[in-house]
């Protein structure tokens, strides 16, 4: 069986920048067994596997899965997969994806590249010592929660962001999503992603993390500002909020294509 491959820099104007993701178009679903294979054998921090629907509003369903597992949201991916389709087709200027647990979500062309629309996923104080410890943070600002499993550390200084040495051991006990943020310099927040539960230490750019930092970041800096995520790839992103909407933009640059080999 032989299945289209593309993988992508997301959150990123030239190669070897941003996130990169794998994008494999189906004509229908294989075992879910099937698909975690794949994203181990392409070990990259995600796989979004899209298969086109003929229902009205709906363009392609999406799904994602880390080498790990299969993931409630990604939006780097989902990017990549925006720019997949868009590209490969100069008539359409969006694209929809419907998700099994983040609904639905399109990508748009941009003057810069695209733009991204999440679901705003709030979130809320919550005290997470044994999470904080994990990631060797001695004094947060703030912690929050989301129940999609997203962490959230609001630190004093980029500083700390930039260099802060996680136990990642420790941190792989955890199912979630773990973020840590702090005002920017260059950029109005700067942020890092871990996720060793998911079996990739940090993500280099990711988007569903400022699906929660924007709703909590809005209040302070207004409902447009930028971001940065200070992986060792690193990432640029503009920020939006509109109303229960996250608009995330950046580019994309695809890197390879090819043909994934499925005996």
């Amino acid at each position: 069986m032989r299945i289209p491959f593309a993988q992508i820099d997301a959150f990123s104007d030239t190669p070897f920048g941003g996130n990169p993701a794998a994008v494999m178009p189906l004509s229908a679903w294989l075992d879910d067994a099937v698909l975690l294979k794949i994203a181990q054998e392409n070990n990259l921090s995600e796989t979004a596997f899209i298969v086109a629907s003929d229902e009205e509003g709906v363009d392609f369903d999406l799904r994602w899965f880390t080498p790990g597992a299969e993931i409630a949201l990604c939006g780097h991916a989902t990017l990549a997969s925006g720019h997949f389709v868009l590209s490969s087709d100069t008539a359409l200027d969006r694209v929809r994806f419907r998700t099994r647990q983040a609904g639905m979500l399109e990508v748009a062309r941009a003057a810069s590249g695209y733009t991204l629309e999440l679901p705003a996923w709030g979130p809320t104080p919550k005290a997470i010592p044994e999470i904080v410890a994990a990631l060797n943070i001695a004094e947060p600002v703030e912690t929050l929660w989301h129940e999609k499993g997203y962490a959230l550390v609001i630190v004093d200084d980029e500083a700390v962001v930039r260099e802060l040495k996680p136990d990642f051991a420790a941190l792989a006990k955890f199912p979630i999503v773990a973020v840590v943020a702090a005002r920017g310099d260059a950029t109005d927040i700067v942020s890092r992603v871990f996720t060793p539960y998911y079996a990739i230490d940090e993500d280099p750019v990711t988007g569903s993390a400022h699906a929660v930092m924007v709703p909590y970041w809005a209040p302070t800096l207004g409902n447009s500002f930028t971001a940065y995520q200070a992986s060792a790839r690193g990432g640029k992103l503009t920020c939006r909020l509109e109303g229960d909407r996250v608009v995330l933009g950046g580019a994309c640059v695809t890197t390879i294509e090819g043909t994934f080999l499925l005996p």
